[in-house]
């Protein structure tokens, strides 16, 4: 049976545990409005509710950091829209949010490549934070690419490498690594990124293409 969102937010409420929260805090998540619900229960909480986008639109009207986590596992990404994108990621304040809802939901649209790239040229922290971890998601998940689909993405990330925001910088490196992995032809070319990154001799790219290197190079 499908239920309200007023319904889950209430059945969250009631899973509320402050020491998470506690211990997210350690962790650079976001306290404000969160509960300190843990991910495994709302995967299975949102099992029910799958490919519901209305219920999906309500949770995340709520502003309750765990019931924005649910409305990325509930929602449809077949009706989600290039406008529903934006208004999101603009409200996005806390890196776990931002990753559940690129992993979750965004990959999955037909407008994930494009806003992708859009979002890694924006200065908001986390929306440029959310464009290199798409990135990323679809270097993992969208077998069907091609290599010169990630070439873009390259192009990106030497651009976004001397970004020493913690949560921007981390998220580049992340998506350098994971575009990597995909296969031996575009390791070499990550390879060959990470270290035009390196040259760069800022802080941050320095940290990108080590960090990079070290998981890549045989």
């Amino acid at each position: 049976m499908v239920m309200t969102a007023k319904e889950l937010i209430s059945i969250l409420r009631r899973n509320a545990n402050p020491a998470n929260v506690v211990g997210m805090a350690r962790y650079g998540i976001s306290t404000r409005n969160t509960l300190g619900v843990s991910i495994p229960y709302m995967r299975q909480l949102a099992r029910a509710h799958r490919r519901q986008h209305e219920l999906a639109l309500a949770l995340w009207a709520s502003d309750l950091h765990e019931a924005r986590i649910l409305a990325t596992l509930v929602d449809d990404p077949q009706q989600v829209t290039a406008t529903q994108m934006e208004a999101w990621v603009k409200e996005l304040d806390s890196w776990d949010i931002c990753d559940q809802l690129c992993n979750n939901l965004f990959r999955r649209t037909p407008y994930a490549r494009a806003k992708a790239l859009a979002w890694s040229r924006r200065k908001s922290e986390f929306v440029r934070r959310a464009g290199f971890v798409l990135m990323a998601c679809l270097a993992v998940h969208d077998k069907a690419a091609a290599d010169r689909d990630f070439e873009a993405f390259f192009d990106a990330i030497r651009a976004g490498a001397n970004d020493d925001r913690n949560f921007v910088r981390k998220a580049v490196n992340w998506a350098l690594r994971q575009i990597g992995k995909r296969n031996p032809a575009l390791r070499r070319r990550a390879i060959a990124v990470a270290t035009e990154v390196a040259a760069l001799n800022t802080k941050s790219a320095r940290w990108i293409a080590a960090d990079a290197l070290r998981e890549l190079t045989p």
